[in-house]
């Protein structure tokens, strides 16, 4: 069974950085895409930015020049590196990785990593 586990959140004033990290662990194979999603109260969960097996990255406009999306194959990671913080940044951060595999799709979440901005 796969499990993602995300850290490095925290509490963090305007205009500061944090990065996240995302470790997948379990038998992974055929990754498609590693992501990370924020979810704020009382909105729905949203693409932050992508990565794909080839390097391809896809961000949000709103993060867009701020932040930069990163991934380790060989150890299984994924980082988010988050400059320029805003209060509208706020959220749980969630982890996902797509696997694909011929027909088969595999969609995996961790369970989420707090990012609050705030003076």
């Amino acid at each position: 069974q796969v499990q993602l586990v995300e850290s490095g959140g925290d509490l963090v004033q305007p205009g500061g950085s944090l990065r996240l990290s995302c470790a997948a662990s379990g038998t992974i194979f055929s990754v498609s895409a590693r992501s990370w999603y924020r979810q704020a109260p009382g909105k729905e969960r949203e693409l932050v930015a992508m990565i794909t097996s080839g390097g391809s990255t896809t961000y949000a406009d709103s993060v867009k020049g701020r932040f930069v999306i990163s991934s380790d194959n060989a150890e299984n990671t994924v980082y988010l590196r988050m400059n320029n913080l805003k209060p509208e940044d706020t959220a749980v951060y969630y982890c996902n990785l797509v696997t694909v595999r011929g027909p088969i799709k595999n969609i995996y979440w961790g369970k989420g990593t707090q990012v609050t901005v705030s003076s």
